[in-house]
């Protein structure tokens, strides 16, 4: 299989997590995003690649409306006195020329600390399944407990072009 060059790959990222409470679920989702800084954007869910040679950039406040590829989980809860977190992990290979591996893990009654773990976890190992070594991971989590109405957190890989 030949691989083609395709300028459409994205170049950067950057990682972010959000909490929020809403009276809705929809609103709760929307307060965590706005909390992560992505909340007036259009996002993309993608599946869990990382172009090789993508940069670790700062989040920046991209034009609103943009379509924006991000690979995220989240939770959604209305048990008042639940916790609730999600995590996002980058697993990177010792090769550079080849892609980051992003894994997603969201979860009730977890602290961060433990969901971040767990995709860690997920991220170290996708990266071994695929017969590759390990460099480094990078991640991040948000746990809330749910206080009113609803709950949501949110943790996510952003993709952009610069």
């Amino acid at each position: 299989m030949s691989i083609l060059k395709n300028s459409g790959i994205p170049n950067a990222y950057f990682i972010v997590s959000g909490s929020g409470s809403g009276l809705s679920e929809l609103n709760a989702f929307d307060c965590a995003l706005l909390d992560s800084g992505l909340g007036n954007l259009n996002l993309v869910r993608m599946s869990s690649i990382l172009p090789p040679c993508a940069k670790k950039i700062e989040p920046y406040q991209i034009s609103y409306g943009s379509l924006v590829p991000v690979a995220y989980a989240s939770k959604i809860s209305a048990n008042i006195g639940e916790t609730i977190s999600a995590a996002v992990a980058v697993a990177f290979p010792t090769d550079k020329r080849l892609p980051g591996l992003i894994m997603e893990y969201s979860s009730s009654n977890k602290s961060a600390e433990m969901a971040e773990k767990q995709a860690i976890k997920m991220a170290t190992d996708g990266i071994k399944s695929r017969g590759w070594k390990v460099d480094h991971v990078e991640s991040i989590s948000r746990e809330m407990r749910v206080e009113k109405d609803f709950g949501a957190v949110f943790a996510a890989v952003t993709l952009c072009y610069i």
